[in-house]
């Protein structure tokens, strides 16, 4: 019984950590979203891009902000690692607002 469960104890270790960084990055895929959403209203209302940065940067600490301008729309696209585990995966979002909305 105990050598079965010390080899089993670093796969179920595995899979823990696994699950772990997966919820960690789908929270930070949300709150990337949020902040990319955040981030292109502050720039339709004529906001400077440090100012839509720092916005961004209260939600999501690190992400980089790319910001594009589409006729009458700005959009920003925040980008950023979860670290960790699964620091290999780039995780995006992007956001589009209209020009001088209030």
């Amino acid at each position: 019984m105990t050598a079965e469960f010390a080899v089993a104890l670093p796969a179920i270790a595995l899979v823990l950590a696994a699950a772990l960084a997966s919820v960690h990055a789908v929270a930070l895929q949300v709150r990337l979203a949020d902040a990319a959403a955040d981030a292109a209203r502050a720039l339709g209302r004529g906001e400077t891009v440090e100012v839509a940065a720092g916005i961004a940067g209260r939600h999501v600490g690190g992400a980089s902000l790319a910001v594009a301008e589409d006729g009458e729309f700005v959009c920003a696209t925040l980008s950023a690692s979860p670290g960790g585990v699964l620091a290999a995966i780039a995780l995006r979002a992007e956001s589009c607002a209209m020009r001088g909305g209030l």
